[in-house]
């Protein structure tokens, strides 16, 4: 240490030729040691116990989940950068089932077949924000009831729609269609400063809806524009998302059905609270024909539904309801009515297994706004049981329809395997009529059903279903299914 002040100046000074000395040897250093170095490399994805990448079907420009330097893009008039890639990828179901819908009718008989289904999509990606894809499934029609490529066995005779032989199912139509973005990414130079906030999302097409969990909205192709708000402030939570949108084609009614002269607007908000989060959703659909005999699903409807997502403890809920309202009349596609839905779910300690308890109310007659023709009723969220495999004629073993009944499910998943490939779905369900039953799907019923899935390497998994229901006036329902479902 230079205590002397005579030498201050000189000992600052060696001072700060010492440090630019060490520094300098720091620097030859590191370029002479690539270990102390950052390289100008990109690294390897780790693989070390874990799955390769998983490719799809085709790609072109960056890879999906790719490593390495994205591609040079080209900038728009409005200041965005697009880099523009595809990628094609889907997902084929293949299963042979049989379903005993325990009504032995002329109209309702045993069904054996084997049925197919191939989602096929291609994403071009323009930008993180901004997307098109385009989605088609050729073996598989969207008709009243939906037809799958492939093989009937059951029923013998009947009409010509419904009897043994192949059938044939190919369809060209895009399913799927639309645009997505976000405004202030498309134009960044209306507001290089952020000031204005301009982070609306937008989606334009033919693309798939889905509200309150599927309860009151569950179609996977209509034709709508949508406007989204994201990261609203909102007074004891952390955001606010607020979306409007308007829906001109393809609206199924409560009944599977298509009406031709129905348009959709609605509002869709949902929020961040400490111990919540709140989704809630109004609807109306107006219908250029009321109930008609030309078109006995049409008429205008009210909808709503408000639902809350919370832990609780140890226990996940989920609790939702849900309305229908006939403006000019009930027909078949809307009528008056509430379903009242809560979910239940507990995961013992030490463990991945699942337990449930699931349960609805329906009262009076509540109606779906918009339902695909193969997604049934508005009850599948209660358990295995009452969902739709969304595949063939197979039928939900215990009705998804909501009319004057009310019921529920309980079930178990286990979980087996060190990475948890195999999985396997015990479950009890039952429902009763709230009034005088006057359709089979309302009488009394309970039943048992069992779902197993097996992974095999990276892109096939085995699904086996197997149900047995007894109903009070009815013969018994039984029916399974083998699946072999393959991504790509």
């Amino acid at each position: 240490m230079c205590k002397n002040d005579g030498l201050a100046a000189a000992c600052r000074l060696w001072g700060a030729v010492s440090l630019t000395t060490i520094a300098f040897a720091g620097l030859v250093a590191a370029e002479d040691d690539s270990k102390v170095r950052f390289s100008d490399q990109p690294a390897p994805l780790r693989l070390e116990g874990f799955p390769e990448r998983p490719a799809p079907l085709f790609e072109l420009g960056d890879k999906f989940l790719g490593t390495g330097n994205l591609q040079r893009g080209f900038t728009l008039p409005g200041g965005a950068v697009w880099s523009p890639n595809l990628w094609v990828y889907g997902t084929m179901r293949s299963a042979v089932q049989t379903f005993e819908p325990g009504n032995r009718t002329p109209a309702s008989t045993r069904v054996t077949e084997w049925a197919n289904r191939l989602d096929l999509f291609a994403n071009v990606q323009l930008a993180a924000t901004e997307r098109i894809l385009v989605g088609f499934r050729p073996v598989d029609r969207n008709t009243i009831p939906a037809r799958f490529t492939g093989y009937q066995f059951e029923p013998v005779g009947g009409p010509a729609t419904n009897r043994r032989g192949t059938i044939e199912a190919f369809s060209a139509t895009p399913r799927t269609l639309f645009f997505e973005g976000e405004f202030g990414e498309l134009f960044p130079k209306l507001d290089k400063a952020d000031k204005f906030s301009l982070d609306y999302g937008i989606a334009v097409g033919r693309q798939p809806l889905s509200l309150q969990d599927g309860l009151l909205v569950n179609d996977d192709s209509i034709d709508m524009v949508s406007i989204t708000r994201n990261s609203l402030n909102i007074p004891g939570g952390s955001t606010l998302r607020i979306s409007g949108y308007y829906a001109w084609d393809q609206i199924e009614r409560a009944d599977n059905a298509r009406d031709e002269n129905a348009v959709l607007f609605g509002i869709n908000a949902a929020a961040d609270f400490p111990v919540t989060t709140v989704d809630a959703d109004a609807l109306f659909v107006a219908s250029r024909t009321g109930g008609t005999a030309a078109a006995p699903n049409g008429g205008d409807g009210f909808y709503a539904g408000i639902g809350a997502n919370q832990r609780l403890g140890k226990l996940n809920t989920v609790f939702r309801v849900n309305t229908s309202i006939a403006l000019r009349g009930e027909t078949a596609g809307v009528r008056n009515g509430t379903l009242l839905f809560a979910e239940l779910s507990y995961t013992p300690s030490y463990g991945q297994d699942l337990v449930y308890v699931n349960g609805f109310w329906g009262i009076d007659d509540f109606t779906s706004a918009v339902r695909a023709p193969t997604a049934g009723g508005p009850l599948g969220r209660v358990g295995i049981l009452n969902a739709a495999v969304g595949l063939g004629r197979y039928g939900a073993p215990l009705s998804n329809f909501a009319d004057n009944s009310a019921g529920g499910a309980i079930g178990y998943q286990m979980f087996f395997g060190e990475l948890r490939r195999r999985q396997l779905i015990l479950e009890l369900g039952g429902r009763a009529p709230t009034k005088a039953p006057t359709l089979l799907r309302q009488q009394p019923a309970a039943g048992i059903g069992t779902r197993y899935q097996q992974a095999f390497g990276r892109r096939v998994v085995l699904v086996l279903d197997l149900f047995g229901v007894a109903r009070e006036t009815a013969s018994e329902s039984y029916g399974g299914r083998m699946e072999f479902l393959v991504k790509f």
